[in-house]
């Protein structure tokens, strides 16, 4: 049997959706092991003078649970 933990990261990008969640999965690796799941759960744009200047993503990212 196994446990998992999940934590909600928010990624961002001036370039891509795909970019801001890759982004947010590879700075939770830097922390996190075994990471298992990744799944979006929100998606916004930065605006500034009516130009998007950035993408969010919310992701939810497991991991196993280690005593």
């Amino acid at each position: 049997m196994s446990t998992y933990k999940i934590v909600e990261l928010v990624g961002s990008s001036v370039t891509s959706w795909e970019e801001a969640a890759r982004t947010a999965v590879e700075k939770a690796g830097e922390s996190l092991r075994d990471l298992r799941i990744a799944e979006v759960s929100a998606m916004d744009m930065k605006v500034e003078e009516n130009k998007v200047v950035a993408f969010r993503v919310r992701v939810k990212i497991s991991f196993k649970y280690e005593d």
